[in-house]
């Protein structure tokens, strides 16, 4: 009988011809070193070759082919939890990394193989730890896998040439987590091949970097031509032609610091674009702080670069799929941002990055050699900048990466050290290449706003303050929490002329209210004199394209008065300066960084630093205040990446998956949970009913997450298990659905506030 690696069942349940197991070790070797390049090629090789030696094991064959025990295509999955009494397969082959290339070497594979499963271990830390699995029952398992005949070829191997970011403490993690990106990419590809070809099929044809600069090249030229020869368009242009002119540039670390409305989104995918094509760069990503304006920005990049199902792949972070909830198709769906452009939030790339899952590590060796985009930087958390800075400098010396750090108010990422002590507390970046050569005298040619800042002392209440928006034609107000944005709504006069917007709302909910708002705002426009008064989280501040005369905003963090400064008199139409009006609430933000933003904010305030708020001197002094309240790396990941000598046995002792589970950008970043909201009420049922069933029938179909990430909210996951006991969510497809009647048409998804804090309110 052959060695067995998968076992599948046709639509009628009758058993296929099974996936050998030597063919499988051998493709996904030649495919692992594919992925990867220089020295690090030969090591993901034996990582490929390695990988499965377990499933050698007699134990292994016997329960794949004991047709009680199949569990069908997902017998070949690990799970130390399972009551289903699966075999363990993958500590054979880090066993023998360790034996045939030695200690250290062979440690560095003996994590990617030991994890290739279940995720990177730990060295210390209980019956998962790699120090453990490595001990009798690996011993045990190796043995008993070397029974078997097993192919000499498949056995073989020398230590390779040691790549420069494995030989770099502060880059090894980082390569360790890119050749486990390569190995399960290949183990996933060489699976779905045999387990689903249909999929192999669909990843072929995509459109390259250089068909995509052709069409942006041309959708700009016509834009100029198209545009008025107003004084914004010319800065815009000049701008734009800046942006193409640095991307000549070697490869590095850029920024570009421009005002809103100077349109940084197309001129920095200019620059991406003709940056890749001049130094043969693999891909683009587009990190952006929230999930409210990645379906915007996504828009706006397929406008220009045509409409093409695999022209721009949008992902969100908002559906992954649960560790406790993983089977093998569900793992086959997980991207591996296998395409050119590729627009996605900050969580998902720096929480990827720093992943001990293997779904949640697989798109990883597709960042080499990539052009990546932060949007709105300064929205990156101070509490994880030191380990945010040390990967994007890891992957600009090692991996060829190119970032480009793109907003209106940059953040200091430089190195900064603690004056009495002389500590550092930040190790930023050396060298920062600004694209805009005068960021002052650009910020003073695209002024537009009037910033009216309050008394220190002066307390506004917010009937006070519905009165002063009621008295508006036309303005929008953002305050700091959705309770806070409710109470507000509510208080104003119940005239048809107001409109909410939260994250309690999903994202084809909002999507459907911002264009409702840039439809009166164009009748205005034409003279139409509705009233229009919006009301809003901070959510609509980050990029969302909107354009009112007047803002109102509580008092926070100046950055975000700059960023809700950008909703105002955006295009620059107005005959005079639009108004932004900062107010101080009858309650300060929730405790934590909102509260110490105010405070930095507050301070220069106070001090009479802030008699141009929208100056890039303010923000330089705003951030250096704000950056000594708080810690840089506040949950010590890089100390857990960094790797130490265990003396008894010569391995790097790396705590990967402590580091991954502490990563967390956003605290209690909570549940994904789908709303069947309908946008038109005279459909009969919302269309997530049909997605969810498709996905009951098979949860690897990619296209239906994506199409359910529009109609998701994020709830922390103590109110959800809330909700669940009260009736008013249920699960369907390993996912959570919101009942209809708990979907309000205005507010969205209302939690009672006994059961929400602030902290879980914001946005």
């Amino acid at each position: 009988m052959p060695y067995i690696a998968h076992v599948k069942q046709d639509d009628n349940d009758h058993w296929l011809p099974p996936h050998s197991l030597e063919d499988h070790l051998n493709d996904v070797a030649r495919l692992t070193q594919s992925l990867l390049a220089g020295d690090s090629a030969s090591w993901g090789e034996l990582a490929g070759r390695w990988h499965d030696l377990g499933k050698y094991q007699f134990s292994f064959q016997k329960y794949l082919r004991d047709n009680s025990g199949y569990e069908r295509e997902n017998a070949h999955l690990e799970d130390p939890t399972s009551k289903h009494g699966r075999v363990t397969h993958s500590t054979a082959g880090a066993v023998h990394a360790v034996n045939v290339l030695g200690p250290g070497f062979g440690h560095f594979l003996a994590y990617i193989i030991a994890g290739h499963h279940a995720g990177l271990p730990d060295w210390s830390g209980g019956k998962g730890a790699l120090s453990y699995r490595l001990g009798d029952d690996g011993q045990s398992e190796y043995q008993q896998s070397l029974v078997a005949e097993v192919p000499a070829a498949i056995l073989a191997g020398h230590k390779p040439n040691l790549p420069s970011p494995a030989s770099d403490s502060e880059a090894c993690a980082l390569w360790i987590r890119m050749l486990f990106s390569a190995l399960v990419d290949a183990d996933f590809i060489d699976t779905e091949a045999y387990m689903q070809p249909e999929q192999t099929v669909q990843r072929q044809g995509q459109l390259s970097l250089s068909q995509l600069q052709d069409r942006f090249v041309t959708y700009m030229s016509a834009l100029q031509q198209g545009s008025d020869a107003t004084e914004l368009n010319t800065i815009r242009n000049e701008i734009y032609r800046t942006c193409l002119s640095a991307a000549q540039s070697s490869p590095g670390i850029f920024s570009l610091t421009v005002p809103t409305g100077g349109g940084k989104s197309l001129s920095s995918l200019g620059f991406a674009l003709e940056h890749a094509r001049v130094h043969g760069k693999r891909r683009i990503i587009y990190a952006i702080p929230f999930t409210s304006i990645i379906e915007q920005n996504a828009k706006v990049f397929r406008r220009a670069l045509g409409d093409d199902a695999d022209a721009v792949l949008e992902h969100h972070s908002n559906l992954d799929v649960p560790p406790n909830k993983e089977n093998n198709r569900s793992r086959l769906a997980a991207e591996n941002w296998e395409a050119p452009l590729i627009v996605t939030t900050n969580v998902q790339l720096f929480e990827s990055l720093h992943a001990s899952r293997s779904s949640r590590c697989r798109k990883l060796h597709n960042l080499r050699d990539a052009v990546i985009v932060l949007d709105e930087a300064q929205q990156l958390p101070r509490d994880f900048h030191a380990p945010i800075v040390r990967v994007m400098k890891q992957l600009s010396m090692h991996f060829g990466v190119t970032w480009l750090l793109c907003t209106a108010t940059q953040p200091d990422l430089s190195t900064q050290k603690e004056a009495v002590s002389d500590r550092t507390l930040l190790d930023g970046f050396e060298q920062v290449t600004e694209i805009c050569a005068d960021p002052i005298k650009l910020a003073q040619q695209l002024k537009r706003v009037e910033v009216e800042m309050p008394e220190p002392d002066a307390q506004t209440s917010w009937s006070e303050l519905a009165e002063q928006i009621a008295a508006q034609a036309c303005v929008l107000a953002i305050v700091s929490t959705r309770r806070q944005a409710r109470e507000l709504f509510q208080l104003l006069p119940d005239d048809g002329h107001n409109l909410h917007l939260s994250a309690q709302m999903c994202a084809e909910h909002r999507s459907v209210v911002l264009a409702e708002i840039n439809k009166r705002l164009e009748q205005r426009s034409k003279g139409n004199s509705r009233p229009l008064r919006v009301i809003s989280t901070q959510l609509v501040e980050a990029g969302v394209d909107v354009d009112f005369p007047v803002v109102y905003r509580a008092m926070a963090g100046l950055d975000s008065i700059a960023q809700s400064a950008g909703r105002c008199n955006r295009e620059g139409k107005m005959t005079e300066l639009g108004r932004v009006v900062v107010f101080n609430p009858p309650e300060l933000p929730p405790v934590g960084f909102l509260r110490q933003a105010q405070q930095a904010t507050m301070g220069m305030l106070k001090s009479g630093l802030l008699h141009d708020p929208l100056s890039p001197a303010a923000f330089t002094q705003y951030f250096q205040r704000l950056n000594l309240l708080g810690e840089r790396d506040r949950h010590g990941i890089n100390d857990l990446l960094t790797p130490k000598l265990d003396k008894s046995t010569g391995a790097p002792m790396l705590q990967l998956r402590t580091a991954a589970e502490k990563f967390r950008l956003i605290d209690n970043s909570g549940v994904a949970v789908i709303v069947p909201y309908l946008q038109m009420r005279e459909i009969a049922e919302s269309p997530v009913y049909l997605w969810l069933k498709k996905l009951e029938a098979d949860a690897s179909q990619k296209w239906v997450y994506r199409k359910l990430q529009r109609y998701t909210i994020t709830l922390p996951d103590s109110f959800v298990r809330q909700l669940h006991q009260a009736g008013m969510v249920r699960e369907v497809a390993g996912q959570w659905l919101v009942e209809e009647g708990s979907y309000d048409p205005c507010y969205g998804v209302v939690p009672p506030n006994s059961l929400l804090s602030a902290e879980g309110s914001i946005c």
